[in-house]
């Protein structure tokens, strides 16, 4: 899954105030290089340009610094350890930087270790990092840095193998960290230790907001990771966002979540794509529904709930009042599950949201998406829906969506 990184806990009255001069950090990063005497690297001069031109837009008296190695735009190569240490030499004397994005690059351990110690000192609020070359040591780099910061609420490691030794690391920094509000762990190579450690940290850290774990390595058939984050969630007050993608969740742990959910009252957001939950999970998650919790957001997208399973849903959604978005694609569902749901729309106000493309889209199906979409006003809208109806010799078929 894309992560996407929230800006909008950044203010600029949690910086000192001090005069940024727009050419200052272009200006200073040549100058170390210089001392160094290492050759500037065009692509980092370009980004420190661009950072400058949005702050003379918006002087905030902050800056926003973003390198990401994927860049189509960019033709040269990325980023290294020797760069991320030029950077950060750079931000030591730069503490109007608000964020920093090298997300796509080659940083490894080496590289980590200079990030982790400017994280000591610099009032750093987002760090990604994700998608890089960093390994267990670099993950414990980082883990001392967020063990001293009292500004970094944004951190995103996606797509590095820490494996367990970083992981953990990161787990234990928590227990003494007061300010990561979002962390995204998604493939990271983390096993059943790490799982079950973030879940213990979380039972006291009511700090972290939004959490991201998809696509831990699990080799057990006993749901202890979906137990551990169950009983997490039964007394955490603060996690807003859950992403749990690729657990390996069936029915059983499906049900042990929402035992623990019908007493949270701070979840708005759950991800269980990609997961191996049945019609009869979907009967659990009805009942979660039925209590009407604060769950805003529910992605079951790629399980096997099939019809059965969307009957379920479509008896409860009659009730709910706070589910905004229902993502239910590739579950094996025919005609009378997607009818079934569609019908339940005709009682429910709240639900924006649906998306069920790569079902089983029978003639009865279509139809009734049509109507839903074509109604006036629409009860379904384009933009929050991956269909749309067509006719071809008077037969209503549906298209995928793209967003």
């Amino acid at each position: 899954m894309a992560t996407n990184l929230d800006l909008a806990g950044i203010h600029t009255q949690d910086f000192v105030q001090t005069s940024v001069n727009p050419d200052g950090l272009k200006n200073d990063y040549l100058k170390i290089c210089k001392e160094a005497n290492m050759r500037p690297t065009k692509f980092i001069e370009m980004s420190m340009r661009t950072a400058n031109e949005e702050y003379t837009l918006n002087p905030t008296n902050l800056l926003h610094l973003t390198m990401k190695g994927n860049n189509p735009l960019i033709q040269q190569q990325r980023l290294d350890d020797d760069d991320a240490n030029m950077i950060c030499r750079t931000m030591k004397v730069n503490f109007h930087v608000a964020t920093l994005n090298l997300a796509y690059n080659n940083i490894s351990d080496e590289g980590a270790k200079c990030i982790g110690k400017l994280l000591e000192n610099h009032p750093l609020r987002l760090l990604n990092l994700s998608y890089c070359d960093i390994g267990p040591a670099g993950g414990e780099y980082i883990a001392k840095g967020i063990q001293m910061t009292e500004t970094l609420t944004v951190l995103d490691l996606s797509g590095n193998k820490l494996k367990s030794k970083g992981v953990l690391a990161i787990a234990g920094a928590l227990q003494v960290n007061l300010s990561v509000k979002e962390l995204y762990l998604a493939n990271t190579d983390m096993k059943t230790e790490c799982v079950v450690a973030i879940a213990t940290v979380l039972r006291q850290n009511n700090i972290v907001q939004i959490l991201n774990i998809d696509r831990p390595l699990l080799f057990s058939q006993q749901e202890e990771t979906t137990v551990h984050i169950a009983n997490m969630l039964k007394v955490n007050s603060s996690l807003r966002k859950l992403h749990l993608s690729k657990h390996d969740i069936r029915d059983f742990g499906a049900e042990r979540l929402v035992e623990a959910l019908i007493y949270n009252t701070a979840l708005e957001e759950l991800d269980l794509s990609c997961n191996r939950i049945t019609r009869d999970g979907a009967g659990h998650i009805s009942k979660l529904l039925l209590q009407n919790t604060p769950l805003k957001h529910l992605n079951l997208d790629f399980n096997r709930i099939e019809s059965d399973g969307a009957i379920h849903l479509s008896r409860v959604l009659s009730f709910n009042t706070h589910l905004q978005s229902l993502h239910i694609a590739s579950n094996c569902i025919s005609g009378s599950g997607l009818c079934a749901i569609a019908d339940s729309l005709s009682k429910n106000q709240t639900l924006m949201g649906l998306y069920v493309w790569g079902n089983n889209l029978e003639n009865s199906a279509c139809v009734a998406f049509q109507e839903l979409m074509e109604d006036d006003p629409p009860r379904l809208k384009e933009e929050f829906t991956d269909v749309k109806p067509y006719v071809v010799d008077g037969i209503v078929y549906l298209a995928e969506l793209n967003h």
